[in-house]
């Protein structure tokens, strides 16, 4: 089995999800961002894992399940968090972040059985998510991160390196409101989709 990591920020206000403000109030979009995180760490706790960790910006809160090892992220850019994520792994690894509220366990289960690596395209041109039968920080390391190529350059940067990759299926980050609205939709019965209908622009509930 392969070990489970996700890489968030703690949701508090101003600091999550900030391109939601406007039309969401700071502690609205901080709200969504929680819905969000515990979707996705409730998919990751459904999932058969050797190992299951959080890492984490910031502190835990009632959100976070039973059955996480939780370790703070390090300074540094987003390539130098992620690298540093997949330090704290010697086997079999998949990293995704808490944007993704959609992810259900059959995406989450992956088998390196014949493979690599796994690649999750995003649909902004990112990737949602990164999966390394041998987890090496180098193959993250200096990838630019939060452009529209990243996610280009970093499978190129894995299939440069020799390794066998394949790809999951390309998922919607939730980064704006038009976002949330088209996420919520594929996961309606979830906490996210539940958390924005009760939702009101600029008001905060």
């Amino acid at each position: 089995m392969t070990a489970l990591l996700v890489i968030a920020k703690e949701p508090r206000p101003g600091r999550v999800k900030t391109r939601l403000t406007p039309p969401f109030t700071p502690r609205e979009a901080a709200r969504l961002a929680e819905a969000s995180l515990a979707d996705t760490l409730d998919a990751v706790a459904a999932t058969p894992a050797t190992r299951r960790i959080l890492v984490l910006d910031g502190k835990p809160g009632p959100w976070l399940p039973a059955g996480f090892d939780v370790v703070p992220q390090c300074a540094g850019g987003l390539d130098e968090r992620l690298a540093d994520a997949f330090a704290h792994c010697d086997g079999p690894a998949l990293l995704i972040g808490m944007d993704t509220p959609q992810v259900t366990p059959g995406l989450l289960t992956v088998d390196f059985a014949g493979c690599d690596a796994w690649f999750g395209p995003a649909e902004d041109g990112g990737f949602w998510a990164l999966g390394l039968a041998d987890p090496d920080p180098a193959l993250v390391r200096g990838v630019p991160m939060s452009t529209p190529e990243t996610g280009a350059v970093q499978r190129e940067r894995l299939v440069a390196a020799g390794l066998r990759v394949r790809d999951l299926p390309r998922l919607r980050d939730v980064d704006t409101a038009d976002d949330a609205e088209a996420v919520a939709a594929l996961a309606p019965h979830g906490r996210f989709a539940a958390r924005l209908a009760r939702s009101v622009p600029g008001i905060p509930r």
